[in-house]
C-alpha cells in the first residue's frame, strides 16, 4: 500500500498519471510539448487545482526551451504568450494562473535567455516541492480539527493525485494512515465525471484507507444513517470573503452539514485564494459539454436534443464553512478579516503576496 503520485519530473521529462484511464488502467504518460500539456489539462488527464498549476508550470518550462532567441525582450514576449495559452485551459482553478504568474515573475532579474530558461524550470520544481510540503502540513492541521471524529464524508478528488502528494481534503486520511490513525471515509461519486468513484475511491484503496462509495443523492441519508461526523472538501478558488468554488455538489454538502450540525471544512493551500475577487459571485464557473450528462460510456441516456446545464463547479458561501485549512494555519470566521491576516503574515515573510 502506498500513496499514488500524479506528477513526476524525471530526467528532463514531464510524466503524469493519466487520470482518464483510472480506475481500470494505471498508465503514466510523457508530455513533451506545451500542446501536450494543454490537452492533458483540458481533457482531465491531469486535474485538481494544485496539480493543474504544477503541470502548467512544467509545461511552461518545456515550452520556453523551443525559443532560440538571444534577446530577453523577445523571450519575455514568448513566455507571456505561452503562459496565456496555458492559462486558458481551465478558467476556474486559480492555481493555474498563479503558478504561471510566479514563473514569469521569477525571471525578472535574469540577465540572459539561458539563465531565464533555467530559472523557469527551477521555479517549477520549487512549486512542486512546496506543494507536497504544504499538503502534508494541511493534513496535520486537519487531523487536529478531526480529533475524536473518524467518519468523514468528501466529494470529488482533492487527494494525492490532485496535488504533489497527500492532497488537501484527503491529506488527513493519508497522513493518518502513516501515523496509525484510522478513518471511515464516505466518498460521493461526483457526477457527471465520477471523480469520487473513479479517483478518490481508487486512491484511498491504494493507500489502504477504509473508503465507502455512495451516490451524490445518498449524502443526506448517509449522514444520518452512518453517523457522519464531519465533511471535508477541497477548493478550486477561494474569494477574499471566504466564498469557495469547488466541484459541483459541494454546496449541497455544505447545506446538509448545517442541517445536521456537523462541521464543514475546506482544505486548500494559500495559492488557491484569489484576493482580487471579493466574493463568490465573481468567480468564473466553467461549463462543459452536454454529452457528459446525456451520455454514459458513449451511449445516450437522454432523448436526442435534450437541453443541458452542466456547470463544473458551484460556490459555497462562507457562512456554511466551519473553517478553512491551509498550510499557514486554520482560518476561522470572520473570513474577510482573518484571510487578510494570513496573507499579511505570509507576505511579511516574503513567501507570497
Amino acid at each position: 500500500m502506498a500513496i499514488p503520485l500524479s506528477i513526476q519530473w524525471i530526467n528532463g521529462q514531464l510524466i503524469i498519471l493519466d487520470q482518464q484511464k483510472l480506475p481500470h488502467e494505471t498508465e503514466y504518460i510523457a508530455l513533451n510539448t506545451i500542446e501536450d500539456v494543454y490537452d492533458a489539462i483540458v481533457t482531465l488527464k491531469v486535474r485538481g487545482a494544485p496539480a493543474i498549476g504544477i503541470t502548467a508550470a512544467y509545461g511552461l518550462a518545456l515550452a520556453v526551451q523551443r525559443h532560440d532567441t538571444e534577446t530577453l525582450e523577445v523571450f519575455h514576449h514568448y513566455v507571456k504568450k505561452d503562459a496565456v495559452y496555458l492559462g486558458s485551459s481551465r478558467p476556474t482553478a486559480v492555481n493555474l494562473v498563479w503558478a504561471l504568474g510566479r514563473l514569469q515573475q521569477s525571471i525578472g532579474s535574469a540577465q540572459t535567455v539561458a539563465a531565464a530558461k533555467a530559472q523557469i524550470l527551477a521555479e517549477a520544481k520549487r512549486i512542486h516541492e512546496e506543494d507536497e510540503k504544504a499538503c502534508r502540513t494541511i493534513g496535520g492541521h486537519a487531523l487536529d480539527l478531526l480529533e475524536g471524529r473518524s467518519r468523514v464524508m468528501t466529494i470529488c478528488n482533492a487527494g494525492s493525485i490532485a496535488t504533489a502528494k497527500y492532497g488537501t481534503a484527503l491529506a488527513p486520511f493519508h497522513l493518518g494512515k502513516e501515523l496509525g490513525r484510522e478513518f471511515e471515509v464516505y466518498a460521493c461519486e461526483t457526477r457527471p465525471v465520477f471523480q469520487g468513484a473513479r479517483l478518490t475511491v481508487w486512491e484511498l484503496q491504494q493507500a489502504g484507507v477504509d473508503v465507502t462509495l455512495i451516490t451524490d443523492s445518498m449524502a443526506a441519508h448517509t449522514i444520518g444513517a452512518k453517523g457522519i461526523e464531519a465533511i471535508i472538501v477541497g477548493a478550486d478558488r477561494i474569494a477574499a470573503n471566504g466564498d469557495t468554488a469547488n466541484k459541483i455538489g459541494t454546496l449541497n454538502l455544505a447545506i446538509l452539514a448545517a442541517a445536521y450540525n456537523i462541521p464543514f471544512y475546506v482544505a486548500a493551500p494559500v495559492s488557491t485564494f484569489d484576493l482580487q475577487i471579493p466574493d463568490g459571485k465573481n468567480i468564473p464557473i466553467e461549463e462543459r459539454s452536454a454529452e457528459e450528462i446525456t451520455h454514459s460510456a458513449g451511449q445516450p441516456i437522454a432523448p436526442n436534443g435534450t437541453k443541458v446545464f452542466n456547470p463544473v463547479f458551484d460556490v459555497t458561501p462562507a457562512q456554511y464553512i466551519t473553517a478553512i485549512i491551509t498550510e499557514k494555519g486554520i482560518i476561522h470566521p470572520d473570513y474577510e478579516r482573518n484571510i487578510i491576516d494570513v496573507f499579511t503574515t505570509v507576505s511579511g515573510k516574503g513567501e507570497k503576496s
